[in-house]
């Protein structure tokens, strides 16, 4: 009804498409969805339901067909709608239907971290948390005099890209960029913060190696 509506008032199907991402997010149905239905109302269809087929069930929400979807991304946790539609037998939009509403699924990409823990590492993280909680029972403000730091690798440039270098034209001929590779140089930067913010930040000089000599010279500009 969404897309139907849209197409109503005049919005193009990228336009349309923009507003379902903005409301609906990751749950949205593809720009090629739109495309497809934007292309059946200019050829006078009129509703949104998915014609019969032959061999089709009248509706494809089965408790049978969510389970079947349930049981297969039970099995493999990164299989694609158009694969689950293929081996169920359903259209694609269908399956994304089962997925977001009745099975309340959603996919989100994996979130990158430094490195696996060990059993014994988590177990000590844990007692060093709840010394924390502990302290902070005590001494309320204790969370503010805690100071961390990090370290991280700066390239000396980074390219501009291709959206940074468009510009407003009147006519042609287009600029043209030459593509450009991050540079090779880099420098460390060591950073300290604490509740409020960074309090200390060096970069590390070139040549330098990073020993407890040198960090012990830094951690007397922290203090």
């Amino acid at each position: 009804m969404n897309i139907k509506f849209c197409y109503k008032l005049g919005k193009t199907a990228t336009e349309t498409h923009e507003m379902l991402v903005q409301v609906y997010g990751t749950e949205a149905v593809s720009r090629k969805c739109v495309y497809d239905w934007f292309k059946r109302f200019r050829d006078g269809k009129e509703t949104t339901e998915d014609e019969s087929c032959s061999g089709r069930p009248s509706t494809s929400r089965t408790p049978d067909m969510i389970e079947r979807a349930r049981q297969m991304l039970a099995q493999d946790r990164r299989v694609t709608l158009r694969l689950m539609a293929e081996e169920l037998g359903i259209s694609k939009d269908t399956v994304h239907t089962i997925v977001s509403e009745d099975l309340g699924k959603r996919k989100i990409c994996s979130r990158f971290v430094p490195h696996q823990l060990t059993d014994e590492q988590k177990a000590k993280w844990m007692e060093i948390s709840g010394d924390f909680i502990t302290m902070c029972d005590h001494d309320q403000s204790f969370l503010q005099t805690i100071v961390t730091g990090d370290e991280t690798w700066c390239y000396q440039f980074d390219p501009e890209s291709k959206r940074q270098s468009m510009e407003w034209c009147s006519s042609s001929p287009r600029p043209k960029k030459s593509r450009l590779q991050k540079s090779k140089v880099k420098t460390m930067l060591i950073a300290f913060f604490d509740s409020n913010g960074i309090i200390h930040k060096e970069f590390v000089p070139a040549g330098q190696t990073v020993n407890s000599a040198f960090y012990e010279e830094v951690l007397k500009q922290l203090l």
